[in-house]
């Protein structure tokens, strides 16, 4: 992503967070359907991260929604939320991909499967790109000031 959005970034945050969301729920299923014979206990795991990345996506989703029907002003309170949700969204994305390490490193089914790997090893890699993205923004957004955008200050 490039960071030459100006007081737009909160705005380009949601979106790229309303998209990474939405892969990471889809990569669940990639999973599951490509390692034919996964353990229970990662087959359980995958469909409740499914449901917490969907819930997840959909809030992402309507506070994209609250920006457009404020007409792109992102008062303080709505900006604090915002920003809220991506860290959310980033510490959800560092512990999904936890999942998915120990999936490719301990289940004995992927040990087997050098495709389910590679996918695998993927998978995070994309999570790993929200992250970066997510962290970037979150540490050069607070106290900076975005146009006609309420900005909290930075905290001391």
């Amino acid at each position: 992503m490039q960071f030459y959005y100006g007081h737009q970034m909160p705005l380009r945050i949601l979106d790229e967070a309303e998209f990474w969301k939405h892969q990471e729920e889809e990569h669940t299923v990639v999973i599951r359907e490509l390692v034919t014979g996964l353990e229970k206990e990662y087959v359980d795991a995958l469909h409740e991260w499914e449901k917490a990345l969907a819930k997840t996506h959909q809030q992402v989703v309507s506070f994209i929604e609250t920006v457009i029907r404020s007409n792109y002003y992102l008062h303080y309170q709505l900006y604090q939320q915002v920003m809220q949700l991506i860290s959310f969204c980033l510490e959800e994305s560092e512990r999904f991909i936890e999942l998915c390490r120990q999936i490719k490193d301990e289940s004995k089914v992927v040990s087997k499967n050098q495709t389910a790997k590679v996918v695998i090893v993927h998978i995070i890699r994309e999570s790993e790109y929200f992250i970066g993205i997510a962290r970037a923004l979150l540490s050069q957004s607070y106290g900076q000031s975005y146009g006609n955008m309420a900005v909290p200050p930075q905290q001391s």
